[in-house]
């Protein structure tokens, strides 16, 4: 991972592979850095600087691209502190007509790793920890099938530009991605359950 994204691991990284990664939870993270890029983890809930507590406020763990760049929680981070949130695929799901939460697995039809564009903020006075959210978009035609809405996934050469390691205009990046890159399956309502992981979480099953 470190070679992929040119990045200098640090050595606190959270424990892989992980299938059932949930909000608050440790996530692997690529972020710029006057040295160069560094791979580190972050909690996955963006918490603003004038939160008192971890609970002092919503859960943050998206942002929307539409008014990221307005939001007094986002618009700094936006600007200054955007990165790559790192992982193998994401879960989405629809509901039946019991209104039962049916789970789906999105990953790259090429097999690569897919980088959510992010935006982190420290967070705590007396021992600091950096923390992340998920930039979200409108779906694309494809992904609208499960959801209306999508993370923001960059392709490698918009890395640098996200980063800001490429000077301005990384707000055009904001748009969903290519239809044709991402694939999707039904898979198992194990998932439903934060206390529930293994490889067999991202198993295709027959969509009822």
């Amino acid at each position: 991972m470190a070679q992929l994204f040119a990045a200098q691991p640090d050595n606190r990284l959270p424990a892989v592979p992980s299938f059932n990664v949930c909000p608050t939870n440790q996530v692997h993270v690529v972020r710029g850095a006057e040295t160069g890029r560094r791979l580190q983890p972050m909690r996955w809930g963006f918490l603003p600087h004038w939160y008192k507590a971890e609970n002092a406020g919503p859960l943050l763990i998206n942002a929307r691209a539409e008014t990221i760049a307005e939001k007094p929680a986002f618009r700094a981070a936006c600007r200054d502190r955007r990165c790559l949130i790192v992982a193998t695929g994401f879960y989405e799901w629809t509901k039946d007509a019991d209104g039962t939460r049916l789970p789906w697995y999105i990953f790259r039809k090429d097999g690569a790793p897919v980088a959510f564009a992010g935006v982190w903020q420290a967070w705590g006075k007396d021992d600091p920890f950096a923390t992340c959210a998920i930039v979200t978009t409108s779906a694309n035609r494809n992904m609208s099938a499960i959801h209306h809405r999508m993370p923001l996934i960059l392709e490698p050469q918009h890395w640098a530009k996200w980063l800001g390691e490429e000077g301005k205009g990384a707000a055009r990046l904001m748009q969903p991605g290519p239809e044709e890159s991402l694939a999707y399956h039904r898979v198992g309502r194990a998932v439903n359950s934060n206390r529930v992981s293994g490889p067999d979480l991202i198993e295709p099953i027959e969509a009822e």
